[in-house]
């Protein structure tokens, strides 16, 4: 039986469905809640548990009337996909760890009807080439019902299972570090077409066999080995369909004018090789869906690139530099694939199992003795729902793009979890998701995925006595700083989201965060040795080392010290409200002793300047940046001290992810109107053609990066002056920074609602503001030393 083909029309209509299927914190029976589950985790009977490989289930039932409603409970591991009558109604588990394992809830009531019906998985596990990001047990999926009603979709031996053969891994060499996971090498006469949908024959499929039954996090069963799970906390994943923009080169094929911007069908003759390369205007995470007709034997390959490269007559594992992204003329393709071998049936449809990241593809395509039909291809952009609510404007274009990209770039590095980058890793870092969070806090409003990043990061506290620096991660890796800057995060939330039971879950970790970083405190309180890899920031400078700034012999180093200093700033609050004033108080005396310390090991008064290490012979942004933020310096000395670091370009210069700190520290030293002269490196990446920020300056290796989105806060909290002046964005301080701007106006999703503002200059300087503020919300407007109360519910007028 033919697999239908996905058509643009059938998506629009089902897309909402998709949305709509999942149910995000589900209340659970209590019996699927106190003890084992009635389903059972199922595999195909035979086949290895932790292998590479793709399996299909199905299972039909009959139901004597169209149910209202129809509750499961599914979870699969590496992952997978439910259909129901041959539609897709979601795909999972969100990304986790094996003790704390997600099962997406899911309404089946919209795909079922009376009579016959059929529920269908697709199941996968990426063996040896598994992403770092992805965790495993072993191949597994189950499906439980909600009720008594829905006990029949169990997964038990009644459903029935087999092993595809039509997939093997493609591993690709990019010469870098790419953990994302393998291409897929999908050969059509293998593939079980059909297979979801009713009336497929699966007479000669075998019972599935069970493993385990499905038990929920924290119950105890004796012997028990496997998945604790939990309920799925964020939404379902954004699927819609989006149209690739423009053929950028051409070769053996002729293509409808149309093509790519609409579905128009071409033919590749019988022993043709073609090639297309296809842009999408701007870069993108999507699921490509290809359609063909015909082509027994033919092969067609599909790369994926952010960019091209510059042939600069060195091995592909050579080439480093991209110039203008919007080129492509004179330059090599270079990126990983997906490869399908097709049968010669009609109107197939391949898609890869993972989505792809890129902005242009490559088709290449080899016919055998059959000409091939493109019938279409397009993609399924996908990613965290995030939905803008914020506003900008000031009549500055420049600024708008500003913001278009870096919210592109931070919905791209959003999906089950945050992401450094979406190309070539995937991995939740935390110094890259601290900032990514802010964005969703300023743009969106939705907090969903920031706590779900906090609490991942807590989990993966361990015998280390740090957090890992990203997680979910089957490879443990430690950066003592990123748990630092994880304390920041909890800070951040309490700050501009409060919820003190939330808070408490994580003051355990961000106490044994501390206690490590104390154990490793010389008698002075400056830092001696601290193990493994102390990143600060992707600075080029002597001294630097895979982002690690300059230490002593003894491990001393101004940028640890300073780190700690902050941490310890940042959770003495958290303790002196939800947690214990003991701890607190403990932080407050470890302030005072290492404010003086830093002072003494690292001021240099004939520089006016801190050093990177007590010899005092480098310097560097990142130092004097922490230094103000920490409060070592304050006052006119810390506007001083930040004039320097933005004059005295012999400082080592801080990336694009360091600038979220330097600007912060710019504003704390009451230099904000300088920020808008500050954005250089956002201006140069746009002129380069970039439509997501680089992960560096060249030569980057990752096009989209979201640390590189601050602009997406700063120019709401540093320009428009918006920000929390108590727990839980109870109370708002706003401070205008509007450098050479002349008016500016826009508004951020508050938790009670928006806070909007106005501002314009008459030609005395003087400062006409328009503000509202959600109801029951106070606060104050700042401006050249006055203070003006506000309130909420209605529109503060003030000129200043």
């Amino acid at each position: 039986m033919k697999k239908p083909a996905f058509v643009l029309s059938l998506l629009v209509a089902l897309l909402p469905l998709l949305v709509l299927a999942q149910i995000p914190n589900p209340v659970l029976p209590a019996e699927l809640t106190t003890k084992p589950w009635p389903a059972q985790w199922i595999a195909v009977a035979g086949e290895p548990a932790k292998a590479y490989g793709v399996y299909h289930f199905r299972k039909s039932i009959d139901l004597p009337a169209k149910p209202a409603s129809f509750l499961v409970h599914v979870s699969g591991d590496n992952r997978y996909k439910l259909f129901v009558n041959g539609q897709q109604v979601c795909f999972g588990p969100a990304r986790s760890d094996v003790f704390h394992w997600n099962f997406e809830t899911v309404d089946l009531g919209p795909f079922l009807k009376q009579g016959n019906n059929t529920l269908a998985a697709v199941v996968w596990n990426y063996g040896e080439a598994m992403p770092v990001a992805q965790m495993s047990y072993r191949t597994g999926f189950i499906l439980q019902g909600n009720g008594a009603a829905e006990r029949i979709a169990d997964t038990n031996s009644s459903w029935k299972g087999m092993r595809s053969k039509a997939y093997t891994p493609i591993h690709t060499n990019l010469h870098t570090y790419f953990v994302v996971g393998p291409g897929e090498n999908i050969d059509a006469a293998d593939y079980p077409w059909g297979w979801e949908a009713e009336g497929f024959d699966d007479s000669q499929w075998t019972a599935a066999s069970t493993i385990s039954p499905g038990l929920v996090g924290g119950l105890f069963e004796p012997w028990y080995e496997g998945w604790h799970l939990q309920a799925r906390t964020i939404p379902a994943m954004e699927l819609s369909p989006e149209r690739l923009a423009s053929v950028r080169k051409a070769t053996g094929v002729s293509v409808p004018k149309s093509f790519p911007q609409k579905a128009a069908a071409f033919t590749i003759p019988a022993h043709t090789k073609a090639t297309l390369i296809l842009d999408q205007g701007v870069e993108t995470t999507a699921f490509p869906v290809l359609s063909t007709s015909g082509g027994q034997g033919a092969s067609i390959s599909l790369r994926y690139a952010e960019s091209l490269f510059n042939d600069e007559g060195k091995s592909l594992g050579e080439t480093k530099q991209k110039g203008d992204r919007n080129e492509v003329a004179g330059k090599v393709f270079i990126g990983y694939e997906d490869k399908f071998i097709l049968e010669g049936g009609e109107a197939r449809t391949f898609e890869p199992l993972w989505w792809r990241t890129y902005r242009y593809l490559q088709v290449t395509v080899e016919t055998k003795d059959q000409p091939l039909t493109i019938n279409d291809l397009y993609g399924l952009y996908t990613g965290y729902p995030f939905k803008m609510q914020a506003r900008f404007e000031a009549g500055r274009p420049e600024l708008q793009k500003i913001l278009e990209v870096g919210w592109r770039t931070a919905r791209l590095c959003a999906h089950e979890t945050y992401m450094d980058c979406p190309y070539y890793e995937q991995l939740q870092y935390v110094g890259d998701t601290r900032i990514q969070a802010l964005v969703s806090l300023f743009n969106s409003g939705d907090d969903r995925l920031v706590r779900n990043a906090i609490n991942q990061v807590r989990q993966s506290h361990g015998l280390s006595g740090i957090t890992q620096s990203r997680y979910p991660s089957h490879n443990p890796q430690y950066i003592p700083p990123f748990s630092l800057w994880w304390i920041g995060m909890v800070n951040d939330y309490w700050k501009y989201r409060g919820d003190e039971a939330f808070i408490q879950e994580q003051l355990p970790v961000t106490r044994a965060v501390i206690s490590f970083f104390e154990s490793k405190q010389q008698e002075n309180s400056a830092m001696g040795m601290v193990p493994y890899w102390n990143f600060t920031d992707w600075a080029e400078a002597p001294g630097w080392k895979a982002g690690m700034a300059p230490k002593a012999e003894d491990g001393t180093s101004a940028a640890l010290d300073l780190q700690l200093l902050l941490a310890y700033k940042e959770a003495m609050p958290l303790e002196q409200v939800v947690g214990l004033p003991a701890f607190a108080q403990h932080y407050e005396q470890k302030i005072a002793a290492l404010k003086q310390t830093i002072r003494e090991l690292y001021w240099d008064e004939g520089k006016g300047l801190f050093a990177d290490t007590p010899n005092k012979n480098s310097f560097s942004q990142h130092i004097n940046t922490f230094a103000v933020l920490g409060g070592v310096v304050e006052g006119e000395e810390a506007r001083h001290v930040m004039e320097k670091v933005l004059r005295d370009t012999s400082l080592t210069q801080g990336s694009i992810y360091f600038k979220y700190y330097l600007h912060q520290a710019v504003a704390k030293a009451g230099l904000g109107d300088q920020y808008l002269q500050l954005l250089d490196e956002w201006h140069t990446q746009l002129a380069k053609g970039l439509t997501t920020w680089a992960e560096q300056p060249e030569p980057t290796r990752s096009d989209c990066h979201a640390w590189g989105a601050s602009p997406n806060i700063e120019l709401y909290r540093i320009v428009l002056g918006i920000d929390s002046n108590a727990p839980g964005f109870s109370k708002v301080r706003i401070a205008p920074n509007l450098g050479n701007l002349k008016e500016a106006s826009g508004s951020i999703p508050h938790p009670q609602g928006q806070i909007k503002v106005k501002y314009s200059l008459n030609r005395n300087n003087r400062l006409k503001a328009e503000i509202s503020l959600p109801d029951r919300v106070t606060g104050t407007l700042v401006w050249k030393g006055k203070e003006v109360v506000l309130t909420g519910g209605e529109k503060n007028s003030v000129v200043l």
